[in-house]
């Protein structure tokens, strides 16, 4: 894994792609206030397994192709997210709920990621990790924008692949460091509360306009999927979700 110190961020305070808007913010000078069970598992997200073991030597430059497309990973330093989400699907940790036209976390993974190329091999006679980014960009938006891709809900197998990308890319201390986020609060707290009031490791974010132009986007997807709940606030038809006990679920 690759740790490039950044011009300017003080020895050790990495972000991914060098970018950040917290200039000299490293969360990782406050591991000593952490208990040990905390900074143990925050530690070990640093220096995952680089030897996957869910997804196969087939299936990994496919994986690593699309989380990074997903999250706008195209220079170093990447957070290790293919690994992240890897050791999530060995261990069998999922979100407690599945939709029920999709099938169990694990196979919708292989199962999408081989029509990911079978898609990007009819289109452009090449797998999907050979193709440019604006081919791949290309051929994902069609997944966000469908209501049916190759056999799959589009929005929900959409759903699989940004939930375990987000979550393991913020879970990752770099990306801490990116967003200037403190890390677990636990045992040390906050005692400066207050419109901007900072404790003393805070740093002042060197740029407050906003990053994500496509926020507004967001939001309509989100008011439009509000618009389609029925019934008192059940999600209808393949809307529903499928708990760890196998009963419908309500999406909040």
């Amino acid at each position: 894994m690759i740790r490039r110190r950044q011009s300017t961020f003080p020895a050790g305070a990495i972000t991914p792609g060098n970018k950040g808007r917290f200039d000299g913010f490293d969360v990782l000078s406050e591991v000593p206030r952490w208990d040990l069970a905390t900074s143990g598992v925050v530690l070990a997200r640093l220096t995952p397994d680089a030897e996957l073991r869910f997804f196969t030597k087939e299936e990994e430059p496919t994986a690593r192709a699309l989380m990074d497309l997903l999250l706008g990973q195209h220079e170093q330093p990447k957070v290790p997210v293919t690994e992240l989400v890897d050791a999530r699907l060995v261990a069998g940790e999922t979100d407690g709920w599945r939709y029920e036209d999709m099938p169990e976390d694990g196979e919708a993974w292989r199962r999408s990621l081989a029509e990911l190329d079978a898609e990007a091999k009819e289109r452009f006679g090449q797998r999907f990790c050979t193709l440019d980014v604006d081919k791949q960009g290309a051929l994902v938006q069609e997944v966000q924008d469908s209501k049916e891709w190759r056999g799959f809900n589009a929005s929900h197998l959409w759903s699989l692949w940004t939930r375990y990308a987000c979550a393991a890319f913020y879970s990752h201390p770099w990306a801490w460091n990116e967003i200037g986020f403190g890390g677990p609060a636990y045992p040390r707290g906050y005692k400066n509360i207050g419109l901007d009031s900072r404790e003393p490791w805070e740093k002042l974010e060197r740029d407050a306009h906003d990053p994500v132009p496509w926020a507004t986007r967001t939001e309509n997807a989100k008011h439009a999927h509000a618009a389609r709940v029925t019934g008192g606030g059940q999600p209808s038809g393949s809307d529903a979700l499928i708990g760890s006990e196998g009963e419908g679920t309500l999406i909040q």
